[in-house]
C-alpha cells in the first residue's frame, strides 16, 4: 500500500488527566496529516481552494492503544481507500515502530464552497490521489 506519512509532533497540552493524549485530538491529528498531504494537490490561491475543496462527511476512529506524551513524533499514515465521482474515502493509522494507537476512516466529498455544492473530482486530483492507493 502506498501511504503518505506525516511525522506529527506531540504537544504536552495534548495529554489529559489520565496522562495520555485525549481521544478528541486524534481527529485533529488526522486533519493535520490530511492537510499536509493535500498541500501539493490543492490550488495555491484562496479562490481556487474554495472551488476545489474537500469536506469531511464522516469520521470513524478505532482506538487501539493509549498514546502518552513523548518528545518523538508519532507517524500519521494516510492512504486512499476509494475515489470516484465526488466521493473520497481515506484510511489512516496513527503509529510508531512498536504500536498502532488508532486506525481511522474519513469519508469526504469534493466540494465547491462558492456554490455550496458537491463537484466531481478532477483528473489532476485523481492522478495525485492515485499515488496513495493500494494498487
Amino acid at each position: 500500500m502506498n501511504t503518505y506519512t506525516y511525522p506529527l509532533p506531540l504537544r504536552w497540552a495534548d495529554s489529559d488527566a489520565y496522562g495520555h493524549v485525549n481521544n478528541s485530538l486524534f481527529l485533529t491529528y488526522l486533519e493535520e496529516a490530511r492537510t499536509r498531504m493535500f498541500q501539493d494537490m490543492l490550488p495555491g490561491d484562496e479562490a481556487g481552494r474554495r472551488q476545489r475543496a474537500f469536506v469531511v462527511s464522516q469520521s470513524v476512529v478505532d482506538y487501539r492503544a493509549p498514546l502518552t506524551y513523548r518528545e518523538e513524533p508519532v507517524d500519521v499514515e494516510v492512504w486512499v481507500i476509494s475515489c470516484r465521482g465526488a466521493r473520497l474515502e481515506l484510511g489512516y493509522a496513527i503509529r510508531d515502530a512498536e504500536r498502532t494507537y488508532a486506525e481511522a476512516v474519513t469519508k469526504m466529498a469534493a466540494y465547491d464552497l462558492d456554490t455550496g455544492r458537491p463537484r466531481r473530482i478532477s483528473e489532476a486530483e485523481l492522478e495525485f490521489l492515485g499515488r496513495y492507493t493500494g494498487s
